[in-house]
């Protein structure tokens, strides 16, 4: 009697639902690299040596536990190219009597693992993934009559439930949110630390040459991989983030320099969101910190929520928004996007470095993300399904339930503002405030037109300008909508005819 048990690129971790209690002796565990996963968006090439690395590694890991695994490569002759496909010559191979999987991560994987219980003669049970603070259920009861969907109080809900920095009732240091104290803009003068690099084994040297035999064409580099493919080498990134690191976070979590692509930043969330790290863990150990006086409350306060605040909040507004969410466009935006997004060549020296750095090592931090390569998507008004499937090729920790809501709702406003209070758009005046890049930029940036104008002066008028009816009445946009009405009509026009001149040079 056999139960065979699918695990997913996104569940590696030895504690998953779906392996807890088995009995190893008449277990098998199934690992598969399928053309499926690797195609349906085309993944940075990191990306995918990243994951079907860390998925070797978590094989070898199992096995080295006692588990009998069984793993089927992507240049196995046999492979059929999907999950379903390669679950089906399994159950030929083993013939279990149930098969037992946690439950997915994405709407696509949910409605394949639904779809096994009737193509499939084995019984299929499917476990909750209780790797998050907050069930589905428990999301939508939250949820449940309120007018607007506010990570703020979320978070404060998963505060209380999770203990983490807790008086008592009360939250540590008197209030529950110290982000006011994490607006600083960085400089060279601070020691910035650098995150750990991994040089390739054996196996990921080998999954970067499958990579590119069979991906050659797709986004990106692997000539700078470097990130961990095994828990313990993940724990020692995250040791290293904690003991050199993290006591700067929040001052300079929002901040920008040229040529620094990490900063004060984990470079974790690869590893949360693949399995090699324990999120509860990790953010138990950020609060050690705090409590044992070696770093500040805003640093630990900041970092903790945007684990358990904001990245439990997006999954929820994921799963309870449905699978028709990823087609929301609220703002009406058709554009495509430029041909710089997977180049990294323009003259704008803030999108060269945010996308020049993703395209080198799968990663931008979230400021990066949000305010430059996602304020310009909105602002020229590019599909945000075009934009969606950008952001989720390109990155390593990217999996669809926590890239959509961040792109779809926060960075693009495209749900009309299910999950953000106001669309994200900013002039060149918020990127130089927070970077460095205005210096090295041909542009202008505190010019709104003419030909050496910063572009996204122009633009964020425009888009205040063209989303008037959608936007006006928002209680957060009235400051900018009372600045647009201190304009002469004479200053608009001007401020508009800028915009479209300069998006007909995008193509």
């Amino acid at each position: 009697m056999t139960i065979l048990v699918p695990v997913f690129g996104d569940q590696l971790s030895l504690n998953i639902s779906s392996l807890r209690g088995q009995d190893k002796r008449r277990s098998v565990v199934l690992l598969v690299e399928v053309h499926q996963e690797a195609l349906y968006v085309k993944h940075h090439k990191a990306k995918l040596v990243y994951i079907f690395s860390a998925m070797r590694h978590h094989a070898e890991l199992l096995r080295s536990e006692g588990w009998d695994v069984d793993y089927v490569t992507l240049d196995d002759p046999e492979n059929s190219g999907s999950f379903t496909g390669e679950l089906a010559r399994a159950i030929e191979r083993h013939s279990p009597h149930q098969i037992c999987a946690t439950e997915a991560g994405e709407w696509r994987v949910k409605e394949m693992l639904v779809s096994w219980q009737d193509r499939f003669d084995v019984p299929v049970t499917l476990r909750s993934d209780d790797r998050f603070l907050a069930s589905h259920s428990e999301f939508e009861a939250w949820a449940k009559g309120r007018k607007q969907l506010r990570m703020e109080f979320f978070y404060r809900d998963m505060r209380r439930k999770s203990g983490l920095l807790m008086d008592g009732n009360e939250p540590v240091g008197g209030q529950w949110n110290f982000d006011i104290e994490n607006r600083k803009r960085a400089n060279r003068d601070n020691t910035i630390p650098r995150p750990l690099h991994f040089p390739p084994d054996k196996i990921t040297r080998e999954v970067m040459e499958l990579v590119e035999t069979y991906f050659g064409d797709h986004i990106g580099s692997t000539k700078s991989f470097g990130f961990a493919v095994t828990r313990g080498d993940a724990l020692n990134q995250q040791a290293h983030f904690l003991n050199h690191a993290l006591a700067h976070f929040g001052d300079y979590q929002d901040a920008m320099l040229s040529d620094e692509p990490f900063l004060w930043h984990s470079i974790l969330s690869p590893y949360i969101n693949s399995g090699l790290i324990d999120p509860i863990e990790l953010c138990k150990q950020v609060e050690r910190c705090y409590r044992n006086g070696n770093v500040p409350i805003n640093a630990a306060e900041g970092f903790i929520r945007q684990i358990i605040g904001w990245r439990e909040y997006v999954r929820g507004i994921y799963w309870m928004a449905g699978p028709d969410y990823v087609r929301r466009n609220e703002l009406g935006a058709t554009r495509s996007l430029p041909d710089f997004y997977w180049t990294g060549q323009t003259d704008m020296h803030c999108l060269s470095q945010a996308i020049g750095q993703t395209l080198e090592h799968a990663y931008a931090h979230h400021i990066q993300r949000l305010m430059i390569t996602g304020n310009f998507a909105l602002l020229i008004g590019a599909n945000p399904q075009e934009v969606h499937e950008w952001y989720l090729a390109v990155y390593a920790d990217a999996y669809e339930w926590v890239e959509l809501p961040n792109t779809l709702g926060m960075s693009q406003f495209a749900d009309g503002g299910m999950l953000a209070s106001k669309p994200y758009a900013a002039s060149g005046a918020y990127i130089n405030r927070m970077s460095d890049y205005c210096r090295a930029c041909r542009y202008e940036v505190k010019s709104k037109t003419g030909p050496d104008a910063c572009p996204f002066n122009a633009l964020y008028w425009d888009f205040i300008g063209r989303n008037e009816e959608k936007l006006r009445s928002n209680p957060r946009m009235a400051m900018p909508y009372k600045n647009w009405d201190r304009m002469s009509p004479e200053d608009q026009s001007a401020l508009r005819r800028q915009a479209r001149k300069f998006v007909e040079t995008l193509g």
